[in-house]
């Protein structure tokens, strides 16, 4: 059963994900609660999950990783061991940040970043093309970014 948060742990969570690096008595200061009760419900926020780990957001350009593409894949098939064991390869890539299994006109979408579009087409020949349940890779190249985040709507 989903544990539901109320109005100070949504805040609470609200500044983390702008901010996962706060102190907990600046936390405490900004959600309007002492420090000692503040920590307290971040470690049942965490114990429960909903806080799943703390990350730092790199700038990919910086990095080496300059390039997204979202790639759509058909599956030559789809059944559960298709999917079971197309989820396995994609796993082993670094490459590949997201991987959602979709309905409509595609069976899964990939988010994957690499240095460059030479790097990108080297990792679909050599890698998402030959894992043997994919059928066919169709490429999506984002021109520009205009939005980015990593907060989720808490309401």
């Amino acid at each position: 059963m989903p544990v539901i948060p109320d109005a100070i742990d949504r805040h609470i969570l609200q500044v983390l994900q702008r901010d996962g690096r706060i102190s907990n008595v600046e936390l405490a200061k900004e959600v309007g609660l002492s420090p000692s009760p503040c920590l307290r419900r971040v470690r049942l926020l965490e114990e429960a999950g909903i806080i799943d780990r703390y990350v730092a957001v790199l700038d990919p350009a910086k990095v080496g990783a300059g390039l997204t593409v979202f790639a759509r894949v058909w599956f030559k098939t789809q059944d559960a061991e298709v999917t079971l064991r197309f989820g396995e390869a994609v796993r082993r890539f670094p490459e590949v940040m997201e991987c959602y299994l979709t309905t409509g006109e595609c069976d899964a979408v990939l988010r994957i970043v690499t240095a460059d579009l030479h790097s990108y087409w080297r990792f679909q020949a050599d890698h998402l093309t030959r894992i043997p349940s994919v059928l066919s890779v169709k490429t999506d190249v984002p021109m520009e970014t205009l939005k980015r985040s990593y907060e989720l709507p808490l309401r």
